[in-house]
């Protein structure tokens, strides 16, 4: 079975004690059916300021991103909730399509 989602990943870095708060709000309030966090090993943002885990210049603000996904509406609303409540700024979402085995 194909279901219509829509997938949303936010952007943080791991020094802003927000992976909690976001990861409360999709499970706890939303809902949401799933959720995943990744440690980037380097990135940069808006300041082109780079951040590393290289011993030469370890970062405590190493990247993250959540990914999650639900139905469009629900996605939105988390989305919206996120932003107000956390001030998060890079935020991207897109639709696609879930494959599901009915077991």
């Amino acid at each position: 079975m194909n279901k219509e989602i829509t997938i949303a990943r936010v952007y943080s870095l791991e020094g802003h004690d927000q992976l909690n708060h976001i990861l409360d709000i999709l499970r706890d309030e939303e809902g949401i059916l799933g959720a995943t966090v990744t440690r980037g090993i380097a990135g940069f943002g808006v300041s082109k300021e780079i951040h590393t885990s290289t011993l030469l210049n370890l970062s405590l603000e190493l990247p993250l991103i959540i990914e999650f996904y639900d139905e469009t509406d629900k996605v939105l609303r988390a989305i919206e909730k996120l932003k107000q409540r956390l001030e998060l700024k890079h935020i991207i979402s897109w639709p696609a399509t879930a494959h599901i085995d009915q077991a």
